[in-house]
C-alpha cells in the first residue's frame, strides 16, 4: 500500500513522527505556555499500544539505545540525556584564578538602598527643634537652630509643623509659637514663606480637625494673632479664602478668624491676651527694658553684665534699636560716650549685635538726626565725629558709608531742605499739643515753599505713626483741612508714594507701620483725600515685590470690605472723624433750621460746633443749592456774616463755588434756572471778595 512516506514500517512512521515532535517541542521557548505544551499527547502506534501512552511529550525522550525514558522536567539530564539545553559549566564556581577569567562573567548581586527625601529629613530635624523650644522657651536658639539646618526653602512647613504641634498643646506652647514666629519673620523667615506656611495649614485643616476637634477655632486663632503681630496682612485671608474650595475647613479658619476676632472691639488686645500672652512683650516694652539697662550700664559701667542683659532680652532681629538708642545716649550724656563705645564694640566682638544689626541702628539714627537736632542741638555734629571712630575700631562696616554718604555724614541734602523739615517738625509739634488746623495752615503758607507739601505729609505721618492713637487720628483729620486748603491731589499722592518708599526702614522703628500706613491711605480714601483709583496710581511707582506695594494692596482691601467706611472712621477712636454722610445730614438740618427764622449768629455757632472747618465747603454748597431752590437770597446774608467772621474761609468758599459749577448739569434737571442765579451769586461772590482770584481758572476746576 503506496503512502507519501515511502516503504516504511508502521512502526517506522510512528517512530519517525515522535522524534519530529521531540525536536519541535525543545525547539521551543522553556517559558512557552504549558497549556499550549500539553495539547501534544504521544499516540500509540497501529498495531499496538504504546508504552509511553498519557505521557506528556516534553518528559519522554529516546535514548542513545533507542528506548523512552522519562527526562526531568524543564530538560534536566536523566541517564543517556545530555541536561539542559544552555546548561554546559553552569554548575561549576568562576575560577578567578583561571587563565581564562572575566570578571564580566561575575554576576553582581543589586544591593536596596534607602532613597532620602530632603523635605522628609527637614521635617524629622525641626520636630527636635520646636521640642526643645518648647522645653527651653529660648527664642534665639531655635533661630540659630533653623538656621544652621539650612533648607530655607522648607521654612513654610516649619510653620506648619510648629503650629500643628502646638495646637495638641497647652496655651503656653500656643503663646510660645506665635511668638516664635512673630520673632523669625523676615530675620529668618521671609514673609512669602510666612504666608505660604499658613496657606499650607488652610489647606490641612480638615486633616488638622479629624484628630483635635477644636482645630478650626485654634487655627483661627493663630491665623487672627499672625494679622494682629503684622507677620500676615489682612489681605492673606481674601487671597486664601479665594484658592480654597467654599466646603473646606480652610474657609471656615479664615471665615472665623474674620467675624470672632479681627472685627471684634479692641481685637489686638484680645487676640494677644487669649492664650495669656506671658510670653508676649510689645515693641514700646522692649524700648523700655533697652533705655533701662543701658541707664544701669551708664550707671555702673558694667560691660559683662550689660550684655548678659541684652543677651537676655532674647531678640537679637530688634538689637538694631539697643545700638539706635546706646547712640543717643552717649550724644545726650556726653561723659558716657566712651561706656558706650565700649559696649557697643564689646557686643560686636563677642557676635552679640550682628554687622547688619549694627549698620541698621547707626543708619535709623542718621534718618532721625534732623529730629534729634531740636533736643540735642549738635546732633549732627557728634554722629559724624562717632562714626568714623566706630569704624576704625573695626566694630562699623564701612559700607555704612555708602549707604549713608560721603565723610559718614549723613546723605547730602539740600540746605533749604534740610531748613524745611526742621520748621515742619517744630508746626507738627506744636499741632498736636493745639489742635490749631488754621494756624498749621498759615504757618505752613508762611513758609512759602509748596513743592515740599509731599515732605510735609511724610514727616506727618511718620511723626504721628510713633505716637498715640489721638495723634493719628489728628493727623488724619489734618490731611483732609490741607487737601481743600493748600494741598493738591498730586502732593498727597506723591508724599504717600515717599512714605511707602521708606516703609521697609520704617518697619524697624514701629513693627506695625506696614498696617498702620495701610489705615492712613484707607483713612485717605474714606475721608474723599484720594480716589480709590489713587491707590492704583501710588501702587504703579512703587516696585510689585515691595513693602509698600503690599501696604498698598492691604489698604484696597480694607476698603473694599463691608461697612470699611464706618469702620475706618473710627479706626483710631474717630474723635473727629464723622462719616461723611453724617456731617451732611447735620449741615442740611442747620440750614434748614436758618433759612425757616433761625438766628445768623446761632447758625454760625452750629456751623463752629460741627468742628469740621476742612468741610465748610460743603456749607457753601448747600447754602447756594438751598438758595436756588428756595428762590430767596437769605443764604448770602449766612454766608456773608461766616466770611466776615473767618469761619469760612477764602479757600472754602472757592471750593464750594467750584463744587456747584462742576455740578450744574445735574443741577439744571431740578432747577431750570439754575446756571442764571448761579452766575448771579458768583457775581456777588466776586463783589464781595469771597472768591479767589483764580475761581473759573482751569486750576480752580481741576483743583479736585
Amino acid at each position: 500500500m503506496a503512502s507519501k512516506e515511502g516503504f516504511l514500517t508502521n512502526e517506522q512512521r510512528e517512530t519517525l513522527k515522535i522524534a519530529s515532535q521531540n525536536v519541535e517541542i525543545l525547539s521551543s521557548s522553556p517559558k512557552s505556555p504549558t497549556s499550549f505544551l500539553s495539547e501534544h499527547h504521544v499516540k500509540a502506534p497501529a498495531g499496538g499500544k504504546a508504552p509511553t501512552a498519557g505521557i506528556a511529550v516534553r518528559h519522554v525522550r529516546r535514548s542513545h539505545s533507542g528506548k523512552f525514558v522519562r527526562v526531568k522536567k524543564e530538560g534536566g539530564g536523566g541517564k543517556g540525556t545530555w541536561g539542559k539545553l544552555l546548561d554546559a559549566d553552569s554548575e561549576s564556581p568562576i575560577d578567578r584564578n583561571d587563565p581564562n577569567y572575566d570578571s564580566g562573567e561575575v554576576k553582581y548581586q543589586l544591593v536596596g538602598s534607602t532613597i532620602t527625601d530632603p523635605l522628609d529629613e527637614y521635617k524629622k530635624a525641626v520636630v527636635s527643634i520646636i521640642e526643645e523650644y518648647f522645653s527651653t522657651g529660648d527664642v534665639a536658639l531655635a533661630a540659630s537652630d533653623l538656621k544652621e539646618l539650612g533648607s530655607s526653602e522648607y521654612h513654610s512647613y516649619f510653620i506648619k509643623r510648629l503650629v500643628s504641634i502646638a495646637l495638641d498643646r497647652h496655651d503656653k506652647e500656643k503663646e510660645m509659637a506665635s511668638v516664635l514666629l512673630s520673632s523669625l519673620y523676615a530675620d529668618v523667615i521671609s514673609p512669602i514663606q510666612i504666608r505660604d506656611g499658613f496657606f499650607i495649614l488652610l489647606e490641612s485643616a480638615d486633616d488638622l480637625a479629624v484628630d483635635i476637634l477644636d482645630a478650626v477655632d485654634i487655627l483661627a486663632l493663630f491665623l487672627a494673632r499672625a494679622v494682629v503681630d503684622d507677620i500676615l496682612p489682612p489681605a492673606f485671608l481674601t487671597r486664601a479664602k479665594k484658592a480654597l474650595p467654599e466646603s473646606s475647613k480652610g474657609v471656615q479658619v479664615i471665615q472665623t478668624a474674620e467675624k470672632s476676632y479681627l472685627s471684634a472691639p479692641h481685637h489686638a488686645e484680645l487676640v494677644e491676651r487669649r492664650w495669656g500672652g506671658s510670653t508676649h512683650i510689645t515693641v514700646e516694652e522692649m524700648k523700655k527694658k533697652i533705655a533701662g539697662l543701658l541707664r544701669e550700664y551708664v550707671e555702673n559701667g558694667d560691660t559683662f553684665e550689660a550684655c548678659r542683659c541684652i543677651r537676655e532680652l532674647g531678640v537679637s532681629f530688634f538689637h538694631h534699636e539697643v545700638v539706635k538708642r546706646a547712640l543717643i545716649l552717649a550724644m545726650d550724656i556726653r561723659t558716657s560716650e566712651p561706656l558706650i563705645m565700649k559696649l557697643l564694640k564689646e557686643a560686636a566682638e563677642e557676635g552679640l549685635i550682628s554687622s547688619s544689626q549694627m549698620v541698621k541702628g547707626f543708619s535709623r539714627l542718621a534718618e532721625t538726626l534732623d529730629d534729634l537736632a531740636l533736643d540735642i542741638p549738635s546732633a549732627n555734629t557728634l554722629f559724624e565725629s562717632l562714626v568714623p571712630k566706630a569704624i576704625s575700631e573695626g566694630w562699623l562696616d564701612a559700607s555704612f558709608l555708602k549707604s549713608s554718604g560721603e565723610d559718614g555724614g549723613v546723605r547730602a541734602e539740600d540746605e533749604k531742605v534740610k531748613q524745611y523739615k526742621k520748621e515742619i517738625v517744630a508746626i507738627i509739634h506744636e499741632y498736636f499739643l493745639s489742635d490749631d488746623i488754621p494756624e498749621l495752615i498759615r504757618s505752613l503758607e508762611d513758609l512759602g515753599v509748596p513743592e515740599y507739601n509731599p515732605l510735609f505729609l511724610k514727616k506727618l505721618i511718620t511723626l504721628a505713626m510713633d505716637r498715640k492713637n489721638r495723634e493719628k487720628e489728628m493727623a488724619s483729620v489734618l490731611l483732609s483741612a490741607l487737601h481743600i486748603e493748600i494741598f493738591s491731589t498730586e502732593d498727597i499722592v506723591n508724599g504717600f508714594v515717599l512714605l511707602l518708599e521708606s516703609a521697609e526702614d520704617t518697619e524697624l522703628d514701629i513693627l506695625d507701620a506696614s498696617n498702620e500706613l495701610a489705615l492712613f491711605l484707607a483713612r485717605a480714601v474714606i475721608d474723599d483725600v484720594l480716589a480709590p483709583l489713587n491707590l492704583e496710581e501710588i501702587g504703579s511707582k512703587l516696585p510689585p515685590d515691595c513693602s509698600g506695594s503690599e501696604t498698598v494692596r492691604m489698604a484696597q482691601s480694607l476698603i473694599s470690605a463691608r461697612h470699611a467706611g464706618e469702620r475706618i472712621l473710627r479706626c483710631w477712636g474717630g474723635g473727629t472723624g464723622w462719616a461723611v454722610e453724617d456731617a451732611k445730614d447735620k449741615i442740611a438740618k442747620l440750614l434748614e433750621e436758618y433759612e425757616s427764622g433761625g438766628v445768623v449768629s446761632e447758625a454760625c455757632q452750629c456751623i463752629r460746633d460741627l468742628g469740621m472747618p476742612f468741610f465748610n465747603h460743603e456749607v457753601v454748597k448747600k447754602a447756594l443749592v438751598m438758595a436756588m431752590e428756595k428762590k430767596n437770597d437769605r443764604m448770602l446774608h449766612l454766608l456773608q456774616e461766616c466770611f466776615n467772621e473767618g469761619l469760612i474761609t477764602i479757600n472754602q468758599m472757592t471750593k464750594g463755588f467750584t463744587r456747584i459749577k462742576d455740578g450744574l448739569d445735574d443741577l439744571a434737571l431740578d432747577i431750570p434756572n439754575a446756571r442764571e442765579k448761579f452766575s448771579f451769586y458768583v457775581e456777588h461772590a466776586q463783589e464781595k471778595g469771597w472768591l479767589l482770584p483764580s475761581f473759573g481758572s482751569s486750576a480752580a476746576d481741576g483743583s479736585h
